[in-house]
């Protein structure tokens, strides 16, 4: 096939804009050819905020590119990862025009919500889920702290909440988790188009032993994380488990004030990946104490192949990945004392603890590699293309062991990459 891959990218590069390239590669990697349009957010440093506005509404310079694009190279199938706040559904729309179907990955809460994180003032907010207009996100400034920025990212979702773009014009819908599937579909989308494919490892890191004797959190050190939750609870376990923490942030401070009084507390600041994955394959347990509900955390997948199992809150995304007392532990979100009660649960269970790693990485082999998501993502685009088309997508026996192969790295024969980024 052919498929052209669409995304916004963002200013600090996060895990979609991750999971965005090793598609492609994935893609690229078994034959397909892979045609990448990228637009950056970094385009709207010093822009006229009503032409943002606009853009972010409906770009229809990116409307003629992409259509122009699209007529040009015929692909089968439009994958759309970011629209905002560039490209614009304007995409979509160029798509339905040159007659070829789009699917949507939902790596966020954006089309529910205009800060995409369905959180506020240190909560859950839901208050725009299933909204026409969702003018409580404008009053609370709830996108980068500024009205102005969140009226422009309301009036984009008010716009095409009327035009009925998203029942309308994308063909399915990938979720990352079931959860976010009910919550997308809470909101008012066709439950009939959304469909569940997580996240994936590209290569597999390979199993780790568990016997460096440490607790360990990964992740940006942000208020949402929890990382006043985790302080607090090591703060009463102490030397029971010495906890470790990777990562920076807006509370970075708060992290190393509590590694100076506490001694059970080290603070690694950033680390390069392989550096991460090695102190994974050595810790306990990964700490996961989010207070929001998460996309699909990279970091979950990685702690299953490495056999890491993981004590998370029983909130959103996690509690679906995490399966209570097969690959892990739920506590309740934002509750110290739940945490301190599972950590402790878990030093004094060592038997069920090493059959956890066990089921961990029987977890990631059953769900998270990229031979098994090559196979999913095949799946939904067959299924878009009966649609398309009106007709069985028919499997070659060749195509078939394409899906069958283990390898995500297999030569491309004549598989093709074209990147094409917005000056």
């Amino acid at each position: 096939m052919k498929i052209l891959s669409v995304h916004n990218s963002y200013q600090l590069p996060g895990g979609e804009d991750q999971v965005f390239a090793q598609e492609a590669d994935l893609l690229r990697g078994r034959g397909h050819q892979v045609l990448l349009y990228q637009a950056s957010n970094d385009q709207v440093t010093g822009k006229n905020p009503l032409v943002l506005l606009g853009n972010t509404i409906w770009n229809h310079q990116i409307h003629g590119e992409l259509r122009s694009l699209m007529h040009r190279e015929r692909p089968n199938i439009v994958h759309v990862h970011n629209t905002f706040p560039i490209i614009s559904p304007a995409v979509y729309y160029a798509a339905n025009e040159e007659g070829i179907p789009v699917v949507q990955t939902l790596h966020n809460y954006r089309l529910l919500c205009p800060a995409s994180t369905l959180f506020r003032d240190g909560q859950v907010c839901e208050d725009c889920v299933g909204k026409k207009v969702p003018w409580p996100g404008v009053v609370h400034a709830c996108y980068r702290s500024s009205r102005l920025a969140t009226a422009a990212a309301a009036a984009m979702l008010a716009t095409h909440n009327y035009k009925q773009t998203w029942s309308k014009t994308v063909s399915a819908y990938i979720a990352l988790t079931d959860f976010s599937r009910d919550k997308f579909i809470q909101g008012g989308f066709p439950a009939e188009k959304i469909l569940v494919k997580p996240n994936y490892l590209q290569v597999d890191p390979g199993l780790g032993g568990g016997r460096g004797n440490y607790a360990l959190f990964v992740g940006r050190l942000t208020p949402e994380k929890g990382i006043a939750t985790l302080l607090e609870a090591w703060r009463q376990i102490g030397n029971q488990l010495p906890l470790q923490i990777a990562g920076d942030g807006p509370v970075a401070s708060e992290v190393e004030k509590a590694s100076g009084e506490m001694e059970s507390v080290t603070w690694l600041k950033w680390l390069p990946r392989a550096e991460i994955l090695q102190r994974m394959k050595d810790a306990s347990v990964l700490i996961l104490p989010s207070t929001w509900y998460e996309g699909f955390p990279m970091i979950l997948a990685e702690a299953f192949a490495v056999g890491l199992p993981v004590i998370a809150s029983d909130l959103g995304s996690m509690s679906s990945i995490v399966d209570h007392q097969r690959t892990g532990l739920h506590f309740e979100a934002g509750r110290a004392q739940g945490l301190v009660d599972a950590v402790r649960w878990w030093i004094a269970h060592p038997g069920e603890a090493a059959r956890m790693r066990a089921q961990a990485r029987l977890e990631y082999e059953a769900k998270y590699t990229a031979s098994v998501n090559y196979a999913e993502l095949m799946k939904i685009y067959g299924l878009v293309l009966n649609r398309a088309v009106g007709e069985e997508f028919v499997v070659s026996p060749e195509f078939s062991a394409q899906l069958a192969a283990d390898s995500p790295t297999a030569p491309s024969r004549d598989g093709e990459l074209m990147n094409i980024t917005r000056p």
